[in-house]
């Protein structure tokens, strides 16, 4: 089972940047897809951003199209999402999700598909 850990997230006023990571113990050999899955408070799980780890495919949801970039660094067995024009309604708990087969159900927020990790909370203040 692929072990995925976050971090980078926190605190940060509107028009800020983070960037979140997620580490994987195992990498490009059983996954397919790595995605950034968001859940605001009493909202719904949605795919933010997708890549594809064999021709590094990207795509993005509509509400962070031209400010979230995701990329990978194969070597470090890591997926970045950087995180920029930040806005109070990007506050949610991001999720790392990865998958061989199921990377539509992941990107839709099914977490009894592919694999999860814990989650890292990021707050946007105005």
């Amino acid at each position: 089972q692929v072990q995925l850990v976050e971090s980078g997230g926190g605190s940060v006023q509107a028009g800020g940047s983070l960037r979140l990571s997620c580490a994987a113990s195992e990498y490009t050999v059983r996954l397919n897809c790595v995605a950034w899955v968001r859940q605001a408070l009493g909202k719904e799980r949605e795919g933010v951003a997708i890549i594809y780890t064999g021709g590094g495919r990207t795509d993005y949801a509509d509400s962070v199209a031209g400010r979230f970039t995701i990329s990978q660094d194969k070597a470090k067995n890591t997926v970045y999402l950087q995180m920029d024009s930040l806005k109070p309604e990007d506050t949610a708990m991001y999720f790392c999700a990865a998958a061989r087969l199921a990377c539509s159900s992941i990107w839709a927020g099914r977490r009894a598909s592919g694999m999860w990790g814990q989650g890292i909370q990021v707050t946007v203040s105005s």
